[in-house]
């Protein structure tokens, strides 16, 4: 079990995204990441919390983004929650990244970082709102 999960609500805008940075920066270094680790923990929230802001809720005003972070042993597990509209990455192709940038699709960038910096990405949807899971294992 995840020893201690801290849970904060901020506003689905994206002034909000250096202290949703902080936050999950503050339980990895605690939890004894380099600062390599963290920025890269950092930039996947980061690119999380954008997308989640960005396309969940587009055309919303009012929207919320709850960010959970925890650390159980050597790994630490970010789950962002919203109420938005729901969309699993899944469904989105690698980027092809040896295209000529003229050809490359839009799109699918964020999606590739998480997935490169994290060890794991994972969506859940349910009544309840949408759930995109991060975690990392410390090296």
């Amino acid at each position: 079990m995840i020893t201690t999960m801290r849970k904060v609500k901020y506003p689905a805008q994206f002034q909000y995204l250096d202290e949703i940075r902080e936050f999950v920066a503050e339980v990895a270094r605690k939890g004894g990441f380099s600062e390599k680790e963290v920025y890269s923990i950092q930039l996947a929230a980061d690119e999380a919390a954008s997308n989640i802001i960005e396309h969940a809720y587009a055309g919303v005003k009012n929207g919320s983004l709850e960010v959970s972070c925890g650390m159980q042993g050597d790994v630490i597990t970010i789950i962002l929650r919203d109420q938005g509209r729901p969309f699993n990455p899944d469904s989105v192709q690698p980027p092809n990244l040896k295209a000529d940038l003229s050809d490359r699709q839009i799109g699918g960038l964020g999606i590739y970082l998480m997935r490169k910096l994290m060890d794991d990405v994972r969506y859940e949807t349910s009544s309840r709102g949408n759930s995109l899971i991060l975690i990392k294992r410390r090296n």
